[in-house]
């Protein structure tokens, strides 16, 4: 996928005193109503503090959760507010707001000033969001005088706030570009996609294969080496006929899987698979484990981590790559006894003389849990946006910003 000039802060203009509709990605967890992970509010600060430098007024907008079109007092974006003051530290207050189209909304809006940040409520509150409804876009565009999407994590989708409404401001006129973190993410992803250093290699996990059936398959023919752990990698084991006890395994694969093995050998990209793992009854703390051969794993166990042979062999082909993508952890890493796999991989990529890319919030979250962070080339926020990107398909969320 070869893209058109993408169009970026550098490109928007005289914005002081005007009014700057701000897409995010503030998609976080919750636990107990409060923001459980804002690294996504986080990411967007360097674009709110340009803007608000630039003597613009913003007008924040996000989605939260799925209420599929209806109010739920749990998935109030007063929280996300909340949690961007905190994290501007005294240079803004943000303010709540209504939903678009409420009179004490536009109202709200039109008294803010230079400087100023205000959040819409949840977008998805309203069905015109994920229906992508002309008319909701109307609503969200009498907002402001220009557009910034910053919310490369919805990019992929074809919603109201990330296509309609671009639409719409540049067919009046008004400017529509994108954030420093759609930005970066753009350029960082597009390394990988086109020209690569080499050798190129992607290390896979998760829980299910068919999540990733379409990456993988785009990837085989840009990579030289992919590795792949998780439940996932039991899928493609059990295709070989090998025995792998109560381990995940999506059967309605095995024949993708089996595609994906005889374009691999055909495109001369090898595909590591695990040599060991770390087997259980189930996944809890004070299960008793054992670590046994990935093909051989006992009728009564699951496989729950890579084993240390694994790990070693997967760490051998990270430190003689010169790119590495991250995607997806390589068991259930949120257990302390079954956190030693990813722990291993991400130290081993941490380790390599690479240019490395995490994406996925699971691998992001066993980065910060190592406390490898500052490892790492880049961590992308993007979740599925990514993936698909990595695959060459067309974003909405980008294509609409680019010239």
């Amino acid at each position: 996928m070869r893209a058109g000039r993408l169009r970026t802060l550098d490109q928007l203009g005289d914005v002081a005193g005007t009014r700057v509709f701000l897409r995010v990605d503030f998609n976080v967890p919750l636990t107990d109503g409060s923001v459980a992970d804002d690294s996504r509010i986080v990411a967007a600060i360097p674009t709110i503090d340009e803007l608000r430098e630039r003597r613009a007024a913003l007008v924040l907008a996000s989605h939260l959760g799925r209420p599929k079109g209806v109010p739920w007092d749990d998935l109030r974006t007063r929280v996300l507010a909340d949690a961007l003051t905190e994290r501007l530290a005294g240079r803004a207050s943000v303010l709540a707001l209504g939903m678009p189209g409420h009179t004490e909304t536009i109202d709200a809006v039109g008294r803010l000033g230079p400087g100023d940040v205000a959040m819409l409520e949840n977008l998805r509150f309203d069905p015109g969001e994920e229906a992508n409804d002309p008319r909701f876009a109307g609503r969200l565009a009498e907002l402001a005088d220009a557009y910034v999407n910053d919310a490369f994590g919805a990019a992929h989708r074809a919603h109201a706030s990330v296509e309609v409404l671009p639409e719409l401001m540049l067919a009046s006129g008004r400017p529509a570009v994108a954030g420093r973190l759609l930005q970066k993410e753009v350029e960082v992803l597009g390394r990988l996609l086109h020209g690569p250093e080499r050798p190129y290699v992607a290390v896979l996990g998760g829980a299910k294969v068919s999540d990733k059936l379409s990456v993988i398959d785009a990837l085989i023919h840009r990579v030289d080496h992919v590795v792949i752990g998780g439940a996932m990698a039991f899928t493609l084991l059990a295709a070989e006929g090998a025995s792998v006890g109560r381990s995940k395994v999506e059967d309605d694969r095995v024949e993708d899987v089996r595609g994906i093995r005889r374009t691999a050998e055909a495109e001369g990209v090898r595909i590591g698979l695990p040599i060991d793992v770390v087997a259980a009854a189930e996944p809890s703390l004070d299960v008793a484990r054992m670590t046994v051969p990935a093909r051989e794993i006992p009728d009564d166990l699951m496989g729950l981590d890579i084993g240390p042979a694994t790990v070693e062999a997967f760490a051998r082909v990270i430190a003689d790559a010169k790119t590495v993508l991250w995607n997806g952890p390589m068991g259930v890493f949120e257990l302390e006894p079954f956190s030693e796999g990813t722990r291993g991989i991400a130290l081993a990529i941490a380790s390599a003389n690479a240019y490395s890319v995490v994406g996925g919030g699971d691998s992001i979250a066993a980065v910060r849990q190592a406390g490898l962070e500052g490892s790492f080339d880049h961590l992308s926020t993007g979740g599925g946006a990514s993936l698909e990107f990595l695959e060459g398909r067309p974003l909405p969320g980008v294509t609409i910003l680019e010239d």
